[in-house]
């Protein structure tokens, strides 16, 4: 079967202001993941990523894993690794499923980082509220994201392709405050 080659809904967009930057994430695998307990072990073995309770994401190289819930998981691969193709020979209950054409990255990053988000997210995103290697799922607007503080000055937003025009947008408004 030929591999459908997918163009980003955001090629070619980007924000540059003096104190805040909003991009495109480069192309990732993403894998949506769900596993009780007693399967994580031989799951984070075969991804070489941790899986685990709690709400911090865990990198190893180009991987990470984002907690979503207490027994699912994001695991992103900025490398493009076959990440379902590596859980298909894993002897343990778990369901691991290719969302990397479902979703897009954008990176929002600088001094103004985090009034940009909360322009459309009415999370906490002070350090002391979400520190840096914390994931949630939360709204921009009016669409679901998953968030990631990276950096103290840098996030990444997870959003389904059909919602990335009007996330970029949002994020992309809310940097012309005359403030920033």
């Amino acid at each position: 079967m030929a591999e459908i080659a997918r163009t980003s809904p955001l090629a070619g967009r980007f924000v540059g202001r003096p104190h805040v930057t909003v991009a495109p994430a480069p192309p990732a695998t993403r894998l949506a993941v769900r596993a009780p307990a007693t399967s994580r072990g031989a799951l984070a073995r075969a991804l070489k990523v941790d899986l685990f309770d709690g709400r911090q994401i865990r990198t190893v190289g180009p991987r990470m894993s984002l907690p979503l819930g207490p027994d699912e998981w994001l695991v992103i691969d900025e490398e493009g690794a076959d990440l379902a193709a590596i859980c298909r020979d894993v002897d343990a209950l778990h369901s691991a499923v290719d969302v990397s054409h479902r979703n897009v990255g954008i990176l929002v990053s600088g001094i103004a980082a985090e009034a940009v988000l909360n322009a459309g997210c009415p999370r906490d995103l002070s350090l002391a509220a979400f520190p840096v290697g914390r994931a949630a799922r939360t709204i921009l607007g009016k669409v679901e994201i998953v968030l990631v503080r990276t950096q103290p000055q840098a996030f990444r937003v997870e959003v389904w392709r059909s919602f990335s025009d009007y996330a970029f947008s949002l994020l992309e408004e809310a940097t012309r405050d005359p403030g920033f």
